[in-house]
C-alpha cells in the first residue's frame, strides 16, 4: 500500500513530536487527527496553555482531540469512525488497547533511547547521567506493557562530550523525524518485520524514570567525572542544583543551580563541596580534584556566567555546597 494513502492518527504533547508532525504533513502522508492532551492553565497569571503539538497542529489546518480520559466512550467512537490504518505516538500518555489496537497496521511509538535500556520518562537525561557514549532513537509498536513492544527500527547516535540534555534533544528530535518517516514508509511496504525486545535481567538493565527536585541535587563526595556528567544530563533542564550553606549554619541559605562545569584531577584535603574563589573563577572540592563553575543560577535570580555572578556574591569563600 502507498504509505501516502494511510490513515494516521498522531498522537503527543510536547516540542520533541512537532518536527515529525510537520515532516508528515509535508512529505504528504495523510494525518486524519492529531490527538494531545487538554489545556490547562500555566504560569503566574494561570493562563490557558496549548501543548506544542496542538498549537503547530492548528498551523497546519489539521483537526485536534483533546479527551480527558482515553477509554471515554466519545473518544473511542471519535477513534473508530476515523478508521485508522495506523497510529503514531511521541511523548504521550499511556495509551488503553482499545486505542492502541485499533488500526489496521497497529500503533508506534518513537522513544529516546536504545531499547530496551533507557525506558521510561527522561531517556534522554539519564543517559548523560550515566556518562554513556552512545544513544540513540526507536520505534517500536506498542503493547501492554510500558516501552517493551516489539522494536521496528533504530537509530544510533553519539553522545559528544560537549553535549548536554539540551542538545541531545535536539539532535535525537531530528533524527527521530527521520526514523519515523522510515517507519511508516516500511509498513506500508511491509517489509519490516518487527523484533521482540532481548530479555535482560533487572540487573542489566538501565531505568530512566522521571526526574524530580531531589533527583538533581550534586553530590559532591563523587568522583568529578561523575558530576560533570550529572550537570551535563540536566542542563538545561530540570538543572542540577546544590545548597549554599554559610560557615557557621548548618542548613542551606538558598540554592543555586549549575549548568556548566569542568572537571580537574588533583589531590586535595578540602571537604567535598567546599568553595573556592578568586573573585572571577568559583571551584568546588569534589573526591577527586575541582569542579570548575561556569553557569550558574541563585534562586530568584536570572542565569549568569561565574564571573558576573561573583560581582554579587561577596562572602561566596564563607560558603559552602550541601
Amino acid at each position: 500500500m502507498d504509505a501516502k494513502n494511510l490513515r494516521i492518527v498522531f498522537m503527543g504533547t510536547p516540542e520533541f513530536a512537532v518536527p515529525s508532525l510537520r515532516a508528515l504533513v509535508a512529505g504528504g502522508y495523510r494525518v486524519v487527527v492529531v490527538v494531545t492532551t487538554p489545556d490547562k492553565p500555566a504560569g503566574r497569571g494561570q493562563k490557558v496553555h496549548q501543548s506544542d503539538v496542538k498549537v503547530a497542529a492548528l498551523e497546519l489546518g489539521l483537526p485536534v482531540l483533546q479527551p480527558e480520559k482515553l477509554r471515554a466512550p466519545e473518544f473511542v467512537e471519535a477513534m473508530r469512525a476515523l478508521q485508522p490504518d495506523l497510529g503514531i505516538v511521541i511523548a504521550f500518555r499511556m495509551l488503553p488497547e482499545v486505542i492502541w489496537s485499533m488500526p489496521r497496521l497497529g500503533t508506534f511509538n518513537l522513544h529516546a533511547s536504545l531499547l530496551p535500556q533507557y525506558r521510561g520518562a527522561a531517556p534522554i537525561n539519564w543517559a548523560i547521567i550515566n556518562g554513556e557514549r552512545e544513544t540513540g532513537v526507536t520505534t517500536f509498536l506498542l503493547n501492554h506493557e510500558i516501552d517493551k513492544g516489539a522494536i521496528l527500527a533504530q537509530a544510533r547516535m553519539p553522545i559528544l562530550p560537549e553535549d548536554n540534555v539540551g542538545t541531545m534533544y535536539d539532535k535525537l528530535m531530528h533524527r527521530g523525524t527521520e526514523l519515523v518517516l522510515d517507519t511508516v514508509e516500511r509498513l506500508a511496504a511491509g517489509d519490516v518485520t518487527p523484533v521482540a525486545q532481548p530479555e535482560y535481567d533487572d540487573g542489566q538493565l538501565k531505568p530512566a524514570p522521571k526526574l524530580f527536585k531531589e533527583d538533581c541535587r550534586i553530590d559532591w563526595s563523587l568522583p568529578g567525572r561523575r558530576i560533570v556528567d550529572f550537570v551535563r544530563g540536566l542542563s538545561p533542564y530540570p538543572a542540577a542544583w546544590s545548597g549554599v550553606v554559610r560557615d557557621g549554619e548548618s542548613e542551606p541559605a538558598t540554592s543555586v543551580k549549575i549548568f556548566t562545569a569542568r572537571f580537574e584531577a588533583a589531590r586535595h584535603g578540602e571537604q567535598p563541596g567546599s568553595l573556592f574563589s578568586d573573585g572571577r573563577t568559583l571551584r568546588v572540592a569534589c573526591a577527586d580534584g575541582w569542579i570548575w563553575l561556569d553557569e550558574l543560577q541563585m534562586a530568584g535570580k536570572k542565569r549568569l556566567p561565574v564571573r558576573e555572578l561573583l560581582l554579587g556574591w561577596r562572602d561566596v569563600n564563607n560558603c559552602s555546597f550541601r
